[in-house]
């Protein structure tokens, strides 16, 4: 969704974003500009330098097969099960 604001620039920044970016480009120009300074996207610009290390996604994908390895399979694990219920007919109203 996008908001429409109002921001006042000294003539010749505006007369310049005019020339240089033309006005219906200059929305976009400005928001591309802005954004790393008030996006908390350190944390994706992270995950993207780790993604694209091929020796550390190898090793990590080891690691995650080690520790499912150590999971029992879903024959192996017994199921859930629930305790009778103690309520019965008696405490309620109208028994």
């Amino acid at each position: 969704m996008h908001k429409r604001m109002t921001i006042t620039l000294d003539e010749a920044v505006c007369d310049g974003l005019n020339r240089t970016i033309g006005k219906r480009r200059m929305s976009q120009f400005i928001e591309d500009l802005l954004r790393p300074h008030v996006m908390d996207t350190a944390l994706d610009d992270g995950y993207r330098v780790m993604a694209a290390d091929l020796a550390r996604e190898t090793q990590a994908q080891e690691w995650c097969n080690g520790l499912a390895s150590c999971l029992p399979s879903p024959a192996q694990a017994r199921p859930h099960q629930r305790a009778p219920s103690k309520t019965g007919s008696r405490g309620r109203a109208g028994s």
